[in-house]
């Protein structure tokens, strides 16, 4: 009983990245039904990708948006767009333009705020079926999964699924309970490929798809579980893999444990929290390396949540 109310209890609690911090106000009186919860996150945001289809063209300090790590700064951009409540809708050339790991980790910290066990996880997604999707590809994705009390189980959102990226992507799922078997955590997709019942060029985004993809996914989803929510560019220890490359054998082996415990059930909190704090391949340094097509850059992620 103890390591249960531990767990959620640990869930319920902000994390560095997802404290709202001086805007933790915004946060009061928001819906507490998935659904209304989840329209709050997408009258305030839009993934930068879809941002077209809603006739936007993002300028040159929008598409900087998405290397907002922090919730604290997400609010304060979303205020500088549009000082309204959180709950009233911005027309779409003043919403946020972000990524889905925005969405997951915004819907994450509303959740908390609110009490509810919540947290962000990183895998691939087969629900995506729009006429740029290729048939077997799982894409690289983010999701929101919190805690049903009166159900006893964890619950997959997917806050980024309007009506405008269902129908052009034809999305037919529910995205307030998305089946398991349509996002495959990362330790999924990489317990698969180890089998040989997947192949890896099957999982990534873009042009980047392969092992060594799994591999940065699969470390994320592990610091997410351990709430360092970073962005899918940061990269760190196992996490910052070639692209292209292998893992070692021995560094196999680690990734094989990591993937069972991200898998497992609430037990093996205890046992996944102390690999994560022992291992410094896994754990998240000071000073983390992020990429950008200007480069690569050098980041102090904690103290980026004031700058």
């Amino acid at each position: 009983m103890s390591k249960s109310v531990n767990l959620l209890g640990y869930y319920t609690r902000q994390s560095p990245i997802t404290d709202p911090r001086e805007y933790f106000y915004l946060f009061e009186g928001l819906p507490t039904d998935i659904p209304a919860l989840c329209g709050v996150v997408q009258g305030v945001m839009i993934h930068r990708v879809s941002a077209k289809l809603r006739g936007v063209e993002l300028t040159e300090k929008q598409k900087q948006d998405a290397d907002l790590r922090h919730v604290s700064r997400l609010l304060a951009r979303i205020r500088e767009l549009d000082d309204g409540p959180l709950t009233i809708p911005r027309p779409p050339q003043k919403r946020l333009a972000i990524t889905c790991r925005d969405f997951a980790t915004l819907m994450c910290a509303m959740l908390r705020h609110q009490g509810v066990p919540a947290r962000a996880r990183c895998g691939f997604a087969t629900y995506f079926r729009g006429p740029n999707s290729k048939p077997g590809f799982h894409v690289d994705h983010w999701v929101c999964e919190y805690w049903k009390s009166d159900e006893h189980r964890w619950i997959l959102v997917d806050a980024e699924i309007d009506e405008v990226v269902r129908e052009h992507d034809q999305v037919t799922l529910d995205a307030h309970d998305v089946p398991r078997d349509q996002f495959l955590a990362a330790g999924q997709a990489w317990q698969l490929c180890r089998a040989g019942q997947a192949n890896p060029d099957d999982f990534g985004i873009f042009d980047m798809r392969g092992l060594w993809y799994i591999v940065s996914q699969l470390v994320r989803d592990l610091v997410s579980l351990n709430k360092i929510e970073l962005l899918p560019w940061d990269c760190w220890g196992l996490s910052d893999i070639e692209e292209g490359g292998v893992p070692t054998a021995e560094d196999a082996v680690l990734l094989d444990r990591v993937a069972a415990l991200t898998l497992a059930g609430d037990e093996a909190f205890p046992e996944m929290r102390a690999l994560y704090e022992s291992n410094e391949h896994l754990r998240v340094p000071p000073i983390i390396r992020s990429y950008h097509d200007a480069g690569v850059l050098e980041i102090d992620w904690a103290a980026s949540a004031t700058l």
